[in-house]
């Protein structure tokens, strides 16, 4: 049996392929790629001291998306939800934000300690946090790694307060290296990516778990996986790291990424979902 749609919860499917042994299909009605078993892989010990040093050009980077967090400002609290190396939840502290995080792997827990941030090692649902206390959480890169995610957007609805912001991050099950690649795209990789949801599918999950207004755009490509057919042989985040790189050293070159980022947005090409979204009052 193939579980259902994890967007739009739809049982109609069509098969896609096969990939490290786990069967792939596409929803015929959202177009939302994932495995049609619910085996996914566990996170306690996927950070370590090598992969929780990130490169220096994301501090701008970061900067610049938690500045667009302010029209959410109320009580000045933010939550990210699979922090990772912590360094959003330094880019809001650097803003005057509160800072909490919730994260599975132990290590990455530990390093924001170390710096002071209120981390809690396990789940949302399990975490200490009042109802309606946080005015932004995010949630990046986490979306593709959760069997159901439901259950996860109803904690995280239950932590924002009435209007509260949910911004995050996950992959593009349409977009340009999605066609171009197919299953050789290396981010079609199961069972560490168990989905990539369409646009579609993202928001008619949002709709069933209470958000509302949802900003959906779908930007970013990494030409350098394109051009070697996705032969990446785990550089798939370092190759993206200097793609990223590339465009943030010079101001010009900024401009023209945002340029790139516009046409792919409107031609619902991008590779990354950014998703921005209201908890309904």
């Amino acid at each position: 049996m193939t579980r259902p749609c994890p967007g739009c919860g739809s049982a109609e499917t069509r098969p896609f392929a096969e990939k490290n042994g786990h069967r792939l299909v596409r929803c015929r009605r959202c177009a939302t790629l994932f495995t049609s078993d619910a085996a996914c892989e566990t996170y306690d010990d996927y950070y370590n001291a090598e992969n929780l040093e990130v490169p220096q050009f994301l501090a701008k980077r970061l900067d610049d998306i938690v500045a667009a967090f302010a029209p959410a400002r109320r009580g000045g609290r933010l939550l990210d939800v699979g922090f990772g190396s912590g360094e959003l939840l330094e880019a809001a502290r650097r803003a005057g934000w509160a800072v909490s995080g919730v994260e599975v792997a132990l290590p990455a827990v530990e390093q924001a300690r170390r710096r002071g941030v209120d981390a809690f090692h396990g789940t949302l649902r399990d975490a200490p946090f009042d109802a309606g206390s946080f005015d932004v959480v995010v949630a990046s890169e986490i979306f593709e790694h959760i069997c159901d995610v439901r259950p996860l957007l109803d904690d995280v609805a239950r932590v924002l307060r009435p209007g509260g912001l949910l911004w995050a991050t996950t992959p593009h099950s349409r977009g340009l290296s999605a066609r171009l690649l197919g299953t050789s795209w290396s981010v079609i990789s199961p069972p560490e990516h168990v989905q990539l949801f369409s646009i579609a599918g993202m928001r008619a999950l949002l709709r069933s778990a209470g958000f509302a207004d949802a900003v959906i755009s779908a930007e970013g490509v990494n030409p350098y996986e394109i051009l070697h057919r996705g032969k990446m042989e785990g550089r798939r985040v370092d190759s993206a790291y200097a793609v990223n790189a590339f465009f943030e050293e010079r101001r010009g070159r900024r401009a023209v990424k945002r340029a790139i980022n516009r046409v792919l947005s409107a031609l619902r090409l991008g590779d990354s979902l950014k998703i921005a979204a209201r908890k309904t009052a």
